[in-house]
């Protein structure tokens, strides 16, 4: 009698869809151990000084990794939480924050965590998961806003000034990921909800192009979190719930991918976020490996190409 048999991936709690089974595939190294806990680890971004920095979400927390890999908290506990961050020109640090699902917000501090100033206040509805500057001082964020059947999130612009927010792309089930292009002009953006990538030509800084909106990818699986675009307009995607990162080309074709290791074993998996280092492709991915063993990490491959000039977009 004919009968289903498990072959090597269908054993595995993440195997790899079929269809990107044949992309260029490395695992990447670890770097560094951030705790022996599953700290939720996010919003990896580099400063002017070629420290890493990152967020614990669940407590609000910011992390600065130093090139010698001495670790500090720069922002301690607190109850606003964090999710995504920025790096301003002026060197401040721009935190991204869903909050309790309810009450989020984006906030500034210096680069030593002092001074905060409250940029979109709790009041005003959203749900800020991450952001990204453009080339006058303005920003992209993402609102986590819905689910995969209340497309109530959305991309929104706040004006170099900081007073103003502005619809650019409602309408998405969990925004969550956000770069943006080298000359400013395009928009890549994950749809955690709906496991789908938008691809968006902007028409002024809010605006979008005639026919400018796609999807250009499906995920299979959870979830695409955290994107980068490189300096040749190549976008990188991390996978919470896959312990990977997918990499698409600028036409937002898939052209390969990194994994973490011990997938195969239920770790690593949380990998939520990614920074490329500047003046290089070396690039860094934090995770967690939720309730298994792993705790949070840093790890490392080498990208397809040297990270987008620093500050291109400030």
């Amino acid at each position: 009698m004919p009968g289903l048999e498990y072959d090597e991936f269908g054993r595995s709690a993440v195997p790899i869809p079929p269809s990107e089974r044949g992309l260029q595939t490395v695992e990447a190294e670890p770097y560094f151990q951030v705790s022996e806990q599953s700290l939720v680890l996010e919003g990896a971004v580099f400063d002017r000084h070629n420290n890493l920095l990152f967020v614990d979400a669940a407590s609000g927390r910011v992390f600065r990794l130093s090139p010698n890999k001495q670790l500090e908290v720069i922002v301690p506990e607190n109850t606003l939480g964090a999710s995504g961050l920025g790096i301003h020109k002026d060197g401040r640090i721009f935190i991204a924050s869903v909050g309790d699902t309810h009450r989020g917000s984006i906030r500034a501090v210096n680069p030593d965590g002092s001074n905060m100033q409250m940029i979109v206040s709790e009041d005003g509805g959203f749900l800020a998961n991450d952001l990204v500057f453009d080339a006058i001082g303005g920003f992209y964020f993402t609102d986590s806003r819905g689910s995969s059947t209340d497309c109530s999130g959305g991309v929104y612009y706040v004006d170099p000034d900081l007073k103003s927010v502005v619809p650019v792309l409602p309408g998405l089930g969990v925004g969550n990921g956000i770069a943006l292009s080298l000359n400013g002009g395009e928009l890549w953006v994950t749809e955690h909800g709906k496991n789908t990538l938008h691809r968006v030509r902007l028409s002024g800084r809010t605006g979008i192009a005639p026919f400018g909106s796609t999807v250009a990818y499906h995920f299979t699986g959870p979830a695409p979190d955290g994107a980068r675009v490189d300096s040749e307009g190549n976008v990188y995607v991390a996978i919470s719930g896959q312990g990977r990162v997918l990499v698409f080309n600028r036409n937002g074709l898939p052209i390969g991918q990194v994994v973490l290791p011990e997938r195969e074993n239920s770790r690593n998996l949380k990998s939520t976020s990614l920074a490329i280092r500047p003046g290089s492709d070396e690039l860094l991915i934090v995770a967690n490996s939720g309730t298994e063993a792993g705790g949070a990490m840093v790890f490392r491959s080498h990208g397809f190409a040297t990270a987008l000039p620093l500050y291109s977009h400030q």
